[in-house]
C-alpha cells in the first residue's frame, strides 16, 4: 500500500490527520488535493506577507515537485520559483523576495509592495506510478493604511435654519481603496431631500438646515487593512424660538390665568427653545394701553403694587440671529387662594378618614342618648315622688286616676319600694280597705300603681 503523506511544518501523524481532515470536506480521500484558506488576501505595503497552502495525497511517491507563477491582470504567468522534494529553484530575478521552505507549500514575500499585487499560482506535482497535479489560485491585494480623518465645516460660522447650507468634508491624508461613510449620533447618514452626497461618500452637503440636522457628525474610512473614524464635531445652525412658556414658582394656574394670593409676590420665568438665546421682554395692558414693564426672562410681580384685581402681561422672545419672534399672554388675578387651597385639601381626604369619623360620632351620640334614658327619668319620677304631701296621697284612694284622661298622657316607669319591715310583698296581693274605700289589686292601672305605694308606706307606718 502507499504511504499517506501531507507536506507541512508539523509532524507526520498531524499531517495525516489534517490531510484526512481536508480532504473529507473535498470529497473522496483519494488522489492529489490542494487546499488553500482564502482565495482572497489583503496585504500592507513594506510587511511581509504569507501564503498558506495545504496539500495530500493517499498514493505512492517518489518526487514532488512545487511551482509558484505569478500573473497580473491580462497578462502571461511568470515563473517565481520551484522545488523538487527540499531542493529549491528560485527565479534569480525574485531570489531575494521570495521564499519557501520544501515540503512546505506555503510561500512567503518580503517586503510586499503594490507591483506584487496580482494573482500567485501554486502548483503540485506527484510522481509515483503515475503523475498527479493539482492547483489552486490566490489573489493578493495590496493597500497602505487609513490615517485617522478629519471633518471640515463649511460655512465654519454655522448657517440659520431654512436659510443656510451646511457641508461637511472627510479629508484623509494616507491611505488606499478608501470607502466614506458618514455618521451622525453614531447612526448611518442615508440620503435624502436634505442630505446630498458626493459620489465617493467623503462629502455630505446638508441643504437646507433644520433644528432636526444638530448632532454629533463623524467620518468613519475603511479600506481592505484598517478601518478609523474622525473625531465627531457638532455643526453650528441658528433655530428658534421654540415652545414658549411662562411658568411661575407660586399661585395657582388654570391655562392661561395666574391666581396670586392678595400680599403674595410671585416670579414669572419665559423661556424658549432658541440658539443663540432668546431676548426677553415683559409687556402689561392696563386699560386698553401697553408698555414694556423690563426685559430679561423673569419678572417678579408683587400683588400689593397692582393697581387692578386683573392684568394683562405679555413675554415676547426675539432671536437677533434668525430674526424670528413669539410671544405668549398671561392674566394675573390678585384674589385669595387659601380658601381654594383648604377646600382642595378637603377634597383630598380619604375616604377611611370620612368613615371613622362618622362612626365614631355615631357610637358617642349612641352611648349618650343610653345614659340619659337610664338616668334621667328616674330621677325625675323619684323627686317627684319625695316631694308629694301627704295629702296627695290619701286623695289618690278616693279617685280611680281616670277623671281626666288627658292627665294619664306621659312616660311611666314602675318604681319598686321596699316596705319598712323588709318583709316582701306578693304581687297578687291586695290593698286592705281603709276609710270606707274596699281594697285593690296591685295588678291595676300604672297611674294607679304609681299612687297607692307611697299611701301603702303611710299605712304601714301608723
Amino acid at each position: 500500500m502507499g504511504q499517506d503523506a501531507f507536506m507541512e511544518p508539523f509532524s507526520s501523524t498531524v499531517g495525516v490527520f489534517q490531510c484526512k481532515i481536508y480532504l473529507l470536506l473535498l470529497g473522496a480521500c483519494s488522489g492529489l488535493k490542494v487546499v488553500v484558506p482564502s482565495h482572497t488576501v489583503h496585504g500592507i505595503r513594506g510587511q511581509a506577507l504569507y501564503l498558506p497552502v495545504h496539500y495530500g495525497f493517499h498514493t505512492p511517491a517518489s518526487d514532488i515537485q512545487i511551482i509558484w507563477l505569478f500573473e497580473r491582470h491580462h497578462t502571461m504567468p511568470k515563473y517565481l520559483l520551484g522545488s523538487v522534494n527540499k531542493s529549491v529553484v528560485p527565479d534569480l530575478e525574485y531570489q531575494h523576495k521570495f521564499t519557501m521552505m520544501p515540503p512546505n507549500a506555503s510561500l512567503l514575500i518580503n517586503p510586499l509592495q503594490f507591483t506584487d499585487e496580482g494573482n500567485y499560482i501554486v502548483k503540485v506535482n506527484i510522481q509515483g506510478n503515475g503523475t498527479l497535479s493539482a492547483s489552486q489560485k490566490i489573489q493578493v491585494t495590496v493597500d497602505d493604511p487609513v490615517t485617522k480623518p478629519t471633518v471640515q465645516i463649511q460655512p465654519s460660522s454655522g448657517a440659520v435654519e431654512y436659510v443656510g447650507n451646511v457641508t461637511l468634508t472627510c479629508l484623509v491624508e494616507k491611505g488606499t481603496r478608501m470607502a466614506y461613510q458618514w455618521l451622525k449620533n453614531g447612526r448611518p447618514v442615508r440620503s435624502s431631500s436634505t442630505n446630498s452626497l458626493s459620489p465617493q461618500n467623503n462629502i455630505l452637503h446638508i441643504a437646507p438646515v433644520t433644528k432636526e440636522d444638530i448632532g454629533n457628525y463623524s467620518c468613519l474610512v475603511t479600506n481592505p487593512v484598517s478601518e478609523i473614524a474622525s473625531d465627531s464635531i457638532m455643526p453650528t445652525i441658528y433655530y428658534g424660538p421654540y415652545g414658549l412658556r411662562v411658568n411661575s414658582d407660586k399661585g395657582l394656574k388654570v391655562g392661561e390665568v395666574f391666581t396670586v394670593d392678595i400680599g403674595e409676590a410671585i416670579l414669572f420665568d419665559c423661556s424658549a427653545d432658541s440658539y443663540p438665546p432668546n431676548t426677553y421682554s415683559w409687556i402689561q395692558r392696563t386699560d386698553n394701553t401697553t408698555y414694556v414693564i423690563k426685559h430679561g426672562p423673569r419678572l417678579e410681580v408683587a400683588s400689593e403694587k397692582v393697581a387692578q384685581k386683573t392684568t394683562d402681561y405679555v413675554c415676547c422672545a426675539y432671536n437677533n440671529v434668525t430674526g424670528r419672534q413669539d410671544e405668549t399672554r398671561f392674566t394675573v388675578i390678585i384674589t385669595s387662594v387659601g380658601l381654594e387651597k383648604l377646600a382642595q385639601k378637603g377634597k383630598s381626604l380619604s375616604p377611611l378618614a370620612s368613615i371613622t369619623g362618622i362612626s365614631l360620632f355615631l357610637i358617642i351620640s349612641m352611648c349618650l342618648l343610653l345614659l340619659w334614658k337610664k338616668y334621667q327619668p328616674y330621677k325625675v319620677i323619684k323627686q317627684k315622688l319625695e316631694g308629694r304631701p301627704e295629702t296627695e296621697y290619701r286623695k289618690a284612694r278616693t279617685f280611680s286616676g281616670h277623671e281626666d284622661a288627658l292627665d294619664d298622657f306621659g312616660i311611666y316607669e314602675f318604681v319598686a319600694f321596699p316596705d319598712a319591715s323588709g318583709v316582701p310583698r306578693m304581687p297578687s296581693r291586695s290593698v286592705p280597705a281603709s276609710d270606707g274605700v274596699p281594697g285593690q289589686d296591685l295588678h291595676n292601672t300604672i297611674y294607679e300603681v304609681i299612687q297607692h305605694i307611697p299611701a301603702q308606706q303611710q299605712d304601714h307606718l301608723e
